[in-house]
């Protein structure tokens, strides 16, 4: 786009040349106008591929927190696994335990 603006501009300053004009101030004025346009949209380019470069920035900084995060969360499960099979491997313990009081409570009656 911006190419375009300078070949229109050059397209217009050699046709005025070629034509003979003698008043040229309005084509330079023109010229100036499309430099001025040139210069704001290079500026809005600018702009708008910083604030592109800062959401990828966040965009990945988001994404390592959610991969933090789901880290985390098969952490927190592992542990929770290994918890259960602790409180399981206890409790078929504590059952057995209770399996020989009554056995041996039941022998002692018995007698």
């Amino acid at each position: 786009m911006t190419r375009s603006l300078i070949l229109t501009a050059t397209l217009l300053a050699t046709a005025a040349g070629l034509c003979g004009c003698e008043d040229l101030k309005p084509l330079q004025t023109d010229i100036g106008d499309l430099k001025t346009q040139v210069a704001r949209l290079q500026n809005d380019v600018q702009a708008t591929k910083a604030a592109a470069d800062q959401a990828n920035s966040s965009a990945r900084a988001a994404q390592q927190a959610a991969d933090s995060a789901q880290q985390a969360s098969r952490n927190a499960q592992s542990t929770a696994n290994q918890a259960l099979a602790a409180a399981q491997s206890s409790q078929s313990a504590v059952d057995a335990t209770n399996e020989k009081l009554d056995r041996m409570f039941k022998r002692s009656v018995s007698k």
